[in-house]
């Protein structure tokens, strides 16, 4: 009888919770992606800010683009919102890096922050050389960073380990950091929807687009950057630019990793929604 009654009264806690027990409910496994434990849904939605003009300039590419300005494997972005100015990865040789800024009117001492996608060389490699100049901004990079390497960056500016998204300025925030090779994107918001600027996209493209998504309430705008598909299988692509589309992203802007074929796929599949990459590359959206 002991017994009965206990079930009894497991059974009208369960009803007056709403049917499930708690951990039941966190256990369901996700569905977004190949690392469950990814999903979007751990990640704040910040709030929307007041937009601001956004020119976004690739300032490091392995993509030719203006001549004169160097290409090198590698990524770095230039991002200008507003009266702020920053940069997304530095490439991976300062030399290349900062003459490529001094030939488009760049000035070291104006950026304020330094958000670093993941600890590969090809987008960490030309900090140094920036820091050298005496700009001091505050560094972002994922927790998972080496030890040394947030050593040598504490000794010389401010750091900031990132484990969820942060917001670096208003209308400008990272995502959660993923993946096996853990990796951030920088979202940016402007009148036309959110801007998402990926190094490499080493977790998958669709993942990188679903955890920028869970972050901003604004339809993707624009994907630009590295998306690593230079490997990928030619069978493989189309799937992946399909629910990248299904995903809602209206441009694109494949760079550095993304590879000939696959940038070809993507140029076929966006049409006129298409944006050619390569350094010195510069995307200009208003506030409106």
């Amino acid at each position: 009888m002991r017994t009965l009654w206990a079930a009894i009264t497991a059974m009208l806690v369960c009803l007056v919770l709403g049917g499930l027990p708690v951990m039941a409910q966190e256990a369901s496994p996700a569905t977004s992606s190949a690392e469950p434990e990814l999903t979007p849904a751990r990640s704040p939605t910040l709030p929307p800010a007041q937009l601001s003009d956004l020119n976004l300039t690739i300032l490091y590419d392995n993509i030719s683009g203006t001549p004169g300005l160097t290409s090198h494997w590698g990524f770095a972005a230039l991002v200008e919102y507003g009266s702020h100015t920053l940069l997304f990865d530095t490439g991976a040789d300062g030399t290349v890096l900062l003459d490529n800024m001094r030939q488009l009117g760049v000035d070291p001492l104006s950026i304020e922050a330094v958000i670093l996608s993941h600890a590969h060389a090809d987008h960490t490699g030309g900090l140094q050389a920036l820091l050298d100049t005496g700009v001091r901004p505050t560094v972002y990079a994922p927790a998972e960073f080496e030890d040394a390497f947030k050593e040598q960056v504490r000794s010389q500016t401010e750091l900031v380990e990132v484990t969820d998204a942060v917001e670096v300025i208003p209308g400008v925030h990272t995502t959660r950091p993923m993946g096996r090779i853990t990796e951030e994107a920088l979202v940016v918001e402007t009148g036309d929807g959110a801007v998402v600027i990926t190094g490499c996209a080493h977790p998958g493209v669709a993942e990188m687009v679903r955890q920028a998504q869970a972050v901003t309430s604004s339809p993707i705008a624009y994907l630009v950057g590295g998306l690593h598909l230079f490997q990928t299988p030619s069978e493989m692509a189309p799937p992946i630019i399909t629910e990248v589309q299904q995903l809602g992203v209206a441009k694109v802007l494949p760079a550095h990793c993304t590879g000939d074929a696959t940038t070809d796929l993507f140029r076929t599949e966006y049409g006129e929604d298409f944006t050619e990459g390569g350094v010195g590359r510069t995307i200009t959206i208003a506030a409106q």
